[in-house]
């Protein structure tokens, strides 16, 4: 689907020197071309000159040398250049002649060397001679049929003759490649034929026109070279040699098979001609001498027969074009999908008869640069490969692309007619070959450059059915014997533009063609060279692109008149210069889109990437591919604000994978296409998301709901964004909606697809930043929103409101509404169904399936019969899968009860048990009601019915608090019995509940015997002391037992010693002081030990947490492998990197983490649970070496913080008593350690805890969501997992020195 757009040419006339041009060379380094002239019948001199790489006239030729070169044969008349070959290294020119000399010029000789040497001679005389592509052998086949390889240095390596025996190399057997034979026509056809026999076998008849020369080609990789031969003056021959000078194979007889002969670069093919009597064939060979297709030259029979000269072939550099000349023209072929197209036709613009035959020279390194001779001219041409597409904007997007192939112009619109190539929807037939070829703005003018008229075409794609373009007209082009045509485009709809080179000066020249009305006019501008002149985008302007990089614009505002006006408008300098460029426009600011031949793709002066292999631009994005095979799209935006999406197509919209090597030919944006074209030829047309949403979000903007509804159908688009693009807008156009998709099953569809996910934010995120203030005035937070802020149920909502007034035609989709709710309103659902059926609607029937289709059958029946309608409960259980044994007695049996025993059976079999109490309250049945609330514990909603009627209050009441106690729910069950004046239970349930206060309130209300007050009171007063609940037992002792010694007692042992004071003084019981000395004494002891506990255990744990870390940062290895230097033994020759077999069963990290590939996760997935509970149990010791233990420290000291500061005030309490009673010394010593200890706690917390790490892990958190593993590797990544969180450090309480201390 390329063309060859010729962007540079240069014509020299070489008519002022004396002896003709007879060979050409390129010099790689300076792009300039080493001219060889002469030797002549009259004159046996060789000249050697440069044409630089911007010469334009034969003025600039400079000579570098000239000899004498008389023919050394006497049967050689002149003497004749068989190889020119420029080494740049050593800026030495190489000739090999016929007569048999081999000279080297030396451009700079060294002291020692002369300029011009013979370095060798074959006197039997040279036929041909090439060198291979890396320049280290020259192949030379001399007159005596011999084979010579030469090494840099002129050595003789290799000397091979040819010989008839050589044609026993190769065993041939063909196998039809491409040949009617081996086609399939029936059974009966050719039974009993081999089809790897054809009809008719070669015999290698020489063609009565061959001339007999010899010619030698290289492969691209040097290791084998083709000799095509006269073989006994009976058949050609190619023979295949390698680089040692052995013969590997030899071509299979061909008849008609000529001498030019040219080895494709990639190396599959050997290309030669065949001439047959009314046809020129270019025929393949494979290196084992088989053919391999062939493709016929577009010529008629008169001028095969006119054609008398000889005809040379050579490949590019990159295997893409391949160059056939002839006498007076040279011919491009490329091939795509096996299909070989005729691109571009070279005149030589010789006037001679006697001139020698063109020949084309593609240089080296660059693929499309080559230079065509002649023996008065040479051409220096660069092409580019280039896509002939139609607009890109809405609506004249059809996808039109126009290939040149020679007098064929094949057009197809790719949005309506996706032809595959070779082949075309239309196919126009010109009266001459095509130059270039452009389409107008609207795409219905299509203009073919030729090279001495243009040709206009009219096409409307548009008609249905399609019609096939009609030539419009032919205008000749002025002053074409002075100018030769390159280019061609279009502006806007009717202005044709071409540039055209002149040919005595070199000089760049443009003429403006308008259609209406006809007039012909030339553009003046100060550029020195144009390679491209292209469109813009929007067909407004015509940028005209400068060989140095500068590009200038013209807008559709300026008009070029015959006063050869001055070209003004924009200029930018792009740098590095490429040929392709594309102008758009955004806003007032232009920008310049220019692709590089080395892949830098750049907006003005800015580089966008480095790695671009195509790429085009839209009215909404700049759309390209990378070397790395990703398609992308770029916003269009001001230059510095083009952001390019990231290599991350499975999370960017603007990112996609496509096949190797594809490039772009053209993008719909009306059908949301792109169509791509393989490296074989054949084409792809997909569908990017980017494309996609944009047209999405573009037809909900603009409100046409319809076509955003089928683009997302179509492409598979999540429903939701219909609303989540612009939430507002869509809930107050709900009835236009409606309005526009005016199926029932298309708005179901919709329905059916909403989900509470907004995927605006989320799957299909806005990529454009300019849109984000957009997005938050048109977002979620400036609609109000119902039932718990459910997205889902709002829009429900808003469907039923906008349904009401069509309730007759959109049933179906009012019960879609209510079942799509979340939770489905199932209930309202079915009400639309029973009132259908009420009213007798023939529709009943579909609502009914339609329903059971969207929602369980078995939940539908139960609804229905919740609301107490057997007919319709009958109706949904017809469309389920139920038997009708089961439901239909069932449902007579309803049908004869009374209406609440009826309500009251349906809401009991539902489940529905306190909507069942109420029947039976309204029924007035007390006693089954009670039986009822027993049987499923309905006491509370009992309660409420009969919070009026006290008696059956109290009754149930009482059912309630025989129900609470024996489940051990004392608590409740004690305050029911103290509500029913039951103080003897209530006191018991108290009891169980350890309750003192209210079990002895009770009690003492019942009234107890005081004995028995007493024994209760005892054994409350027991049960506190055992759960250590002290202050209760010492108030219990002291208020109701009346036991004074016991209550101090129990006061030291909660260090209460004010407390234990008080009740000494207030019963005037000071004996009792040195029991509460004793408390002190006992108390300070105990303290004691608890602090130097503390102590002691900071002491031993904070500095092997210390040491933990230090190892899992230093050797990670050895401290989760368990292992004290497990690096220490690795010796140093083997590799511990992990491969994809060393870790397919796990390796001691994998064991901790869980993370890994292959069978591990298998594995893993095998572990039990009573493994992990092992690992749990071991998590929890943390036992000393194994990599629970830091976690276990961690822990450790957090509860041993958590213990100082509950013991804070127990410790103030007794230094303050300790001095009260004149121990200062205890006091003091108790105070210290306490201060010692919260000290210390105070000094570990920041290292235990890593307050400074947990500071830089907040913003880290939750970026590995890893899938857990199972069994005991479970265990240990929770606990790995618990480490990476977030932990808050404790706070130490501070204690409060007492002054008095000191």
């Amino acid at each position: 689907m390329r063309n060859l757009k010729n962007i540079r040419r240069r014509v020299i006339n070489l008519a002022k020197f004396d002896l003709p041009l007879t060979a050409t060379t390129w010099n790689t380094s300076s792009d300039s071309l080493i001219c060889a002239f002469g030797p002549s019948e009259t004159e046996a001199v060789i000249e050697l000159r440069r044409l630089d790489g911007e010469s334009k006239n034969a003025d600039d030729l400079s000579l570098l040398s000239s000899w004498d070169a008389p023919s050394p044969h006497p049967d050689l008349a002149v003497d004749k250049i068989v190889s020119l070959h420029y080494f740049p290294d050593t800026s030495s020119c190489c000739l090999v002649l016929a007569g048999g000399d081999i000279v080297v010029v030396r451009e700079s000789p060294l002291p020692g060397e002369d300029l011009i040497e013979i370095v060798g001679s074959v006197d039997a005389g040279i036929s041909a001679a090439a060198w291979s592509p890396d320049e280290e052998l020259l192949a030379i086949t001399t007159r005596v049929d011999t084979l010579l390889y030469m090494t840099r240095d002129f050595d003789n390596v290799t000397n091979v003759t040819f010989t008839a025996e050589d044609v026993k190399a190769s065993n041939h057997v063909s196998v039809g490649w491409g040949k009617s034979e081996t086609q399939f026509k029936g059974k009966r056809a050719k039974a009993l034929k081999d089809p790897t026999m054809p009809e008719r076998v070669d015999e290698g008849v020489l063609s009565h026109q061959d001339q007999g020369n010899v010619t030698i080609k290289w492969r691209g990789d040097g290791a084998y070279v083709a000799v095509n031969t006269i073989e006994q003056k009976t058949r050609r021959m190619i023979r295949v040699y390698s680089r040692e000078g052995v013969l590997d194979s030899v071509s299979e007889p061909v008849d008609y098979l000529e001498g030019p002969l040219s080895w494709r670069p990639a190396g599959n093919i050997i290309a030669g001609i065949q001439r047959l009597n009314n046809r020129i064939d270019v025929v393949f060979f494979e290196r084992n001498g088989l053919r391999h297709g062939q493709f016929t030259l577009r010529m008629s029979a008169e001028e095969v027969q006119k054609l008398k000269g000889p005809i040379d072939l050579e490949w590019n550099s990159d295997s893409s074009v391949i160059a056939v000349s002839f006498e007076d023209k040279v011919q491009l072929w490329t091939m795509g999908n096996y299909h070989y197209y005729l691109k571009q036709e070279i005149r030589t613009l010789t006037k001679s008869s006697t001139a020698t035959p063109a020949r084309a020279l593609w240089h080296s390194e660059k693929p499309l640069h080559l230079a065509v001779q002649a023996s008065e001219s040479v051409q220096v041409l660069q092409y580019a490969f280039t896509v002939a597409r139609g607009p890109l904007l809405p609506p004249y997007d059809f996808g039109s692309v126009a290939v040149i192939d020679g007098t064929s112009l094949k057009l197809t619109p790719l949005r309506l007619a996706n032809v595959p190539p070779p082949m075309a929807r239309h196919e126009v037939r010109l009266e001459e070959s095509a130059v270039d070829v452009s389409i107008n703005a609207s795409g219905t003018l299509i203009a073919v450059l030729h090279d001495t008229a243009l040709s206009v075409l009219r096409y409307d794609p548009s008609l249905k059915p399609l019609e096939d373009p009609t030539i419009q007209g032919i205008y000749p082009l002025p002053l074409c014997s002075e100018c030769i045509s390159r280019q061609i485009c279009f502006r806007s709809e009717n202005e044709i533009f071409i540039l055209s080179a002149k040919k005595a000066s070199g000089l760049d020249v443009i003429h403006q063609f308008n259609m209406e009305p006809l007039t012909f006019g030339d553009l003046r501008h100060d550029l020195e060279e144009i390679i491209n002149i292209h469109p813009s985008v929007d067909y407004q302007s015509l940028c005209l692109q400068g060989g140095n990089g500068t590009c200038l614009e013209l807008r559709n505002t300026q008009t070029i008149s015959d006063t050869q006006e001055h070209l003004s408008g924009l200029n930018v300098t792009v740098n590095p210069t490429g040929p392709w460029v594309e102008l758009a426009h955004i806003g007032k600011e232009s920008i310049i889109f220019n692709l590089s031949s080395n892949g830098q793709l750049c907006a003005n002066d800015r580089l966008l990437v480095r790695n671009c292999t195509s790429f085009l631009v839209t009215s909404a994005h700049l759309i390209f591919t990378t070397t790395q095979h990703l398609l992308k799209f770029v916003h269009l935006d001001t230059e510095h604000n083009l952001e390019i999406p990231p290599d991350e197509p499975e999370t960017d919209e603007r990112c996609r994978s496509i096949e190797r090597g594809a490039r772009l030919i053209t993008a719909t944006p009306t059908s949301y296409s792109v169509v791509l074209q393989m490296p074989r030829g054949n084409l792809e047309t997909i569908y990017p998301r980017a494309l996609v949403l944009t047209g999405i979000r573009k037809s909900i903007n603009a409100k046409e709901y319809k076509t955003a509804f089928f683009a997302c159908r179509n492409q598979r688009v999540d429903m939701n964004i219909l609303h989540d693009h612009a939430p507002e807008q869509f809930m107050n156009n709900i009835p236009l909606f409606l309005d526009q998709i005016k199926k029932v099953e298309h708005v179901d569809l919709f329905l059916s697809q909403l989900r509470e996910e907004d995927v605006s934010q989320s799957m299909y995120k806005e990529t454009i930043k300019t849109n984000e203030l957009k997005r938050a005035i048109n977002g979620n937070n400036n609609i109000s929103t119902t039932q718990n802020n459910s997205k889902v149920n709002r829009i429900c909502d808003g469907f039923l409101n906008a349904l009401q007034s069509k309730k007759a035609r959109n049933p179906q989709n009012i019960i879609t509404a209510n079942v799509c709710k979340s939770p489905p309103a199932l209930e309202a659902g079915l009400t639309v169904v029973a009132k259908l059926r009420e009213a007798g609607d023939e529709s009943v029937e579909r609502a009914a399936e339609h329903i059971c289709f969207l929602a369980d059958v078995n939940q539908l029946y139960d609804h229905a019969l919740g609301l107490y309608d057997l007919d319709l409960a009958l109706l949904i259980a017809q469309q389920s899968q139920k038997d009708p044994r089961e439901y239909l007695p069932y449902l007579q049996s309803l049908q004869e009860m009374t209406p609440l025993r009826r309500r009251f059976t349906i809401d009991d079999h539902l489940g529905r048990h306190s909507k069942a109490l109420t029947h039976l309250k309204e029924a007035d049945d007390f006693e089954e009601l009670k039986a009822y609330t027993e049987k499923h514990e309905l006491h509370s909603t009992a309660l409420d019915l009969y919070k009026y009627e006290q008696d059956r209050f109290n009754a149930i009441m009482k059912l309630y608090a025989d129900f609470l106690n024996p489940r051990n729910r004392f608590k409740e069950a004690g305050i029911a019995y103290e509500y029913l004046s039951d103080h003897t239970s209530a006191s018991a349930a108290y009891f169980s509940a350890n309750m003192w206060r209210e079990s002895l309130s009770s009690a003492t209300l019942i009234p107890l015997p005081e004995a028995e007050l007493s024994s209760l009171a005892l054994s409350l007063a027991d049960d506190a002391a055992e759960s250590k609940n002290y202050f209760d037992a010492a108030t219990i002792h002291l208020d109701y037992l009346h036991n004074v010694s016991t209550a101090i007692h129990l006061f030291c042992k909660c260090f209460h010693y004010a407390e234990a004071m008080r009740i000494c003084g207030l019963h005037r019981r000071p004996d009792l002081l040195s029991a509460i000395d004793t408390g002190l004494v006992e108390g300070s002891a105990t303290m004691s030990e608890l602090l130097a506990d503390c102590k002691s255990q900071l002491a031993a744990q904070v500095p092997r947490l210390r040491e933990l870390r230090l190892k899992k940062e230093t050797d990670p290895l050895a401290f989760f492998g368990g292992e004290e230097g497990v690096m220490g033994d690795i010796p140093d020759n083997v590799s511990i990197a992990p491969s994809a077999l060393s870790t397919s069963g796990g390796t001691f990290l994998t064991r901790y983490t869980g993370k890994t590939t292959g069978t591990l996760g298998t594995n893993v997935s095998r572990k039990t649970s009573k493994n992990r509970r092992r690992e749990e149990r071991k998590r929890a010791r943390g036992k000393k070496g194994s990599v629970y233990e830091e976690e276990y420290l961690v822990n450790s000291v957090g509860r041993l913080i958590e213990r100082v500061n509950e013991v804070s005030e127990e410790v103030q309490r007794l230094v303050e008593g300790l001095l009260r009673r004149g121990m200062r010394e205890r006091a003091e010593k108790v105070e210290r350690s306490m201060v010692e200890v919260v000290d210390a706690c105070k000094g570990c917390v920041g290292e235990v805890f890593e307050v400074e790490r947990t500071g830089k892990l907040e913003g880290k958190e939750g970026q590995d969501e890893d899938e857990t593993p199972l069994g005991a590797d479970g265990v240990l990544f929770d606990a790995l997992e618990q480490a990476k969180k977030v932990k808050a450090a404790p706070v130490v309480k501070q204690f409060a020195r007492l002054s008095l201390v000191g």
